[in-house]
C-alpha cells in the first residue's frame, strides 16, 4: 500500500519504519526542516551534542523506546541523577524512600502516609480502580492534608492552574508507576536519536517531503491508500472537514501550553548537583528547574552549563507573547532567591513555547480518546492524546507509532 504520514515526530517515524519494514511505500509530510517533532534539538557553535527544546528523559522501563534505540543503533547512557523539591524556601532530595525518611519538613508520621501511599499507587498494575477519583482529594485523605498543602496541591496548581481540581488520580498514579530511580538519555541528545529512526527509514525507502505543510489532507486521497495523521488535535481539525460530532469529541479534551526558556551560564546553577527541581511556592512564575548539565556532562555542550525553566500556560496566557528577555527580566527575581549570582553568569537564552502540550486529565478522559479509525476514509489519527492512562512523552509516541503500524498492516 501507499502510506502517507503528516508528522515527523517519533510517532510518525516509527509508524514509518515499521510500515516500510512490511514492504509498504512510505512518505512522510513534514512543516519543519528537521525530524523530531516535539523532541527536536538545536545546536550551537561550540557544542558536540544537540539541545532538546524541551527537556526530555527516558525512564529505565521505557520498552518501546530502549527498543528503538537497539534497532537503529542509538547508544543509550543511564545515570541517576537528583530530584528535589522547593519547600518554605528549602531545597531538599525527595525521590527515594531514603530522601522521604529524610523530609523533615513534613512531620514523621505524614511522611509514613506519603511513603505507604506512593507503595500502594506504585504496585496498583492497572488503574481501573482508582479512575473515578480526583487525584487532590484522594490525595489530601490518604497522604493527608500537611503533605498535599505543602507538596501535591502547589505542584498541580503550577502545571494545571485552575483546572487542578478535576485531575484523575489514574493522571498521577501514571506519573508515580513509571518514575525510576535512574533516567535514560540518548547520547547526542533525542535529535540525533531521531535523526538515526530517520536514517534507518531511508534504508527501508521511506520518502521524507519536508517544509510540506499539508493544509488539506483531501489532497492526498487520490495519491495514498492510507494517511496517518500524527499532528495534535487541533490542527487536525484545520487541515480535515470532520463531522461536527466528530469534531466536538476532539475538541472536549482541553490542553495547556508548554514554555521552556534555556538560560546557557557560564557557571552551575545550583549548588548541588541537582537535576530536577520541583518548585511549590505558588508565587514563583514558574513550576521546574532543570540543569540538564547535572545530568549529562558539561562537556558535550562547549563546558557550559544549560538551565530549563519550564512551566505549563493557559492557551492566551500573555507569558506565551513575551520574548526571552522579558521572561528572564519577569523570573529574574525568583532565580535570585535560589542563586543571588547567576545573572553574572549567563552566556545567552533560548524560548520554545509549544501549544497543545499538556492535556486536561479528567476521570472521564478515557470516554473522550478518539479511535485510531477517524469517520474519514483510509485517515487515522495517532497522536498524544491517545496515550492514556500514560503522561506524554518519546517513549508513548514511539508505542503510539508500533500500535497504529500493526493495525495498517492488519488491513492491507
Amino acid at each position: 500500500m501507499k502510506i502517507a504520514i503528516l508528522g515527523a515526530g517519533f510517532t510518525g517515524l516509527t509508524a514509518a519504519l515499521k510500515l516500510a519494514q512490511d514492504g509498504h511505500e512510505v512518505t512522510i509530510f513534514e512543516k519543519e526542516s528537521i525530524v523530531g517533532g516535539l523532541a527536536s534539538g538545536f545546536k550551537i557553535k561550540g557544542w558536540n551534542w544537540y539541545l532538546d527544546k524541551t527537556y526530555h528523559h527516558l525512564f529505565t522501563n521505557d520498552s518501546s523506546a530502549i527498543s528503538l534505540a537497539s534497532t537503529v543503533n542509538q547508544k543509550l547512557i543511564t545515570k541517576r541523577p537528583e530530584t528535589a523539591v522547593l519547600v518554605k524556601n528549602q531545597m531538599s532530595a525527595f525521590d527515594s524512600p531514603i530522601t522521604l525518611i529524610k523530609f523533615s519538613i513534613l512531620p514523621i508520621i505524614d511522611r509514613l502516609r506519603v511513603g505507604v501511599c506512593t507503595f500502594y499507587l506504585k504496585y496498583i498494575t492497572s488503574p481501573k480502580y482508582i479512575n473515578h477519583h480526583y487525584a487532590l482529594i484522594w490525595l489530601t485523605k490518604f497522604m493527608g492534608k500537611n503533605a498535599t498543602e505543602m507538596i501535591w496541591n502547589p505542584l498541580f496548581e503550577g502545571k494545571f492552574g485552575a483546572q487542578k481540581h478535576i485531575i484523575s488520580l489514574t493522571w498521577f498514579w501514571a506519573r508515580i508507576k513509571k518514575r525510576t530511580p535512574s533516567l535514560i538519555y540518548p547520547e547526542g541528545g533525542f535529535q540525533t536519536f531521531a535523526e538515526k529512526v530517520q536514517s534507518e527509514a531511508e534504508k527501508h525507502r521511506v520518502k521524507f517531503n519536508f517544509n510540506s505543510e499539508i493544509s488539506n489532507i483531501s489532497s492526498l486521497n487520490t495519491k495514498f491508500d492510507k494517511i496517518i495523521v500524527t499532528l495534535p488535535t487541533q490542527v487536525f481539525n484545520k487541515v480535515a472537514k470532520l463531522p461536527i460530532a466528530y469534531q466536538k469529541k476532539l475538541n472536549s479534551i482541553p490542553h495547556l501550553s508548554a514554555l521552556n526558556l534555556i538560560l546557557v551560564l557560564k557557571k552551575p546553577f545550583f549548588i548541588k548537583e541537582t537535576y530536577w527541581l520541583n518548585i511549590t511556592d505558588q508565587s514563583f512564575p514558574f513550576l521546574v528547574l532543570a540543569e540538564h548539565t547535572n545530568f549529562m556532562e558539561k562537556k558535550y555542550y562547549n563546558n557550559q552549563h544549560i538551565l530549563y525553566i519550564g512551566c505549563y500556560l493557559p492557551e492566551n496566557h500573555p507569558y506565551l507573547k513575551m520574548s526571552s528577555k522579558k521572561l528572564l527580566k519577569l523570573f529574574d527575581p525568583y532565580l535570585k532567591k535560589i542563586n543571588s549570582s547567576y545573572s553574572s553568569s549567563i552566556i545567552t537564552s533560548y524560548l520554545f513555547t509549544h501549544s497543545n502540550a499538556q492535556p486536561i486529565v479528567a476521570p472521564d478522559y478515557k470516554e473522550k480518546i478518539p479511535d485510531f479509525k477517524t469517520p474519514l476514509r483510509n485517515v487515522y489519527l495517532a497522536n498524544l492524546d491517545m496515550v492514556y492512562p500514560w503522561d506524554r512523552g518519546v517513549n508513548y509516541a514511539i508505542k503510539l507509532g508500533e500500535d497504529i503500524a500493526k493495525i495498517i498492516s492488519k488491513e492491507k
